[in-house]
């Protein structure tokens, strides 16, 4: 019955007690706001970030409270939501706490498929949308089953998403268990942390044979392609959708598709 309270764990282990099933709901995570979209949760979900741009008629009317790092207290209040739906990485540790204080906060902690997989299911129970969960988690195993992986050798693959200075990804980041998916040998796994700051001098000495600028958050162009160039001259350079490589909720069932077309190019430079 609507207002009944019940306990669900989250993935960083926390309990938290929710009135459900939740009728004002705000994510905080672009991915996340996606798949509450794909539920059907047009009338619950409330409030998103300023970055959740999917789907586009949310972004343009559901009220915005600021960035995933950047939240805006006051606006939230207003909402009186009755769940917020967060992230432990895409979210500040301390705003997260100060939430946590006045509302029923569930957190993500997702750095591969199975944790994606988790999360869906999890967000489906505390939803009440469980049964479509488990049919959009089974569909997106079947998906990735049809990665034409198989088809090209390990490549050593240099992944950025930000210059000035150059980050790429570490071995514990989302985009890397995406990138083993497709075979892909990221050469700065060794290196500390989820994205490391790397130089040029860094990037040529691990003289990568792929080298994949991501759309976001960094909005690399065809403009840097040739910037890369003259860091690898031997290395293809490609402008990749970071959306499919980085984001855990809905569209992971598409993803395979996009990574088909995209290992298509890999294997025909």
């Amino acid at each position: 019955m609507a207002g009944e309270k019940k306990i669900f764990k989250d993935q960083m282990g926390y309990d938290v007690t929710v009135s459900w099933p939740p009728k004002r709901i705000v994510s905080l995570v672009p991915s996340q706001t996606e798949l509450l979209a794909y539920l059907g949760l047009d009338e619950e979900v409330v409030g998103i970030t300023k970055f959740c741009i999917h789907p586009e008629e949310w972004f343009t009317n559901k009220r915005r409270i600021g960035g995933t790092k950047n939240i805006d207290f006051n606006k939230i209040e207003e909402l009186k939501p009755d769940l917020i739906i967060g992230n432990k990485e895409e979210n500040k540790e301390e705003q997260i706490k100060e939430l946590m204080q006045r509302y029923p906060v569930w957190m993500s902690d997702i750095h591969n498929l199975d944790d994606a997989f988790d999360m869906i299911l999890n967000v489906g129970k505390l939803v009440n949308k469980y049964d479509k969960t488990a049919a959009l988690v089974k569909d997106i195993r079947s998906n990735f089953k049809s990665l034409h992986n198989h088809e090209i050798p390990s490549t050593k693959t240099a992944y950025f998403i930000w210059r000035e200075p150059y980050m790429s990804v570490g071995r514990s980041a989302f985009i890397n268990s995406m990138m083993e998916k497709l075979s892909l040998n990221n050469i700065f796994t060794g290196m500390p942390g989820e994205y490391p700051s790397v130089s040029a001098e860094q990037i040529k000495l691990a003289n990568p044979e792929l080298i994949l600028l991501s759309s976001e958050p960094y909005p690399f162009a065809e403009k840097h392609i040739a910037e890369f160039k003259a860091i690898c001259p031997n290395a293809k350079v490609m402008l990749v959708d970071g959306e499919y490589f980085s984001w855990y909720g809905s569209r992971l069932l598409n993803a395979p598709m996009y990574f088909n077309t995209f290992l298509n190019e890999v294997s025909n430079a």
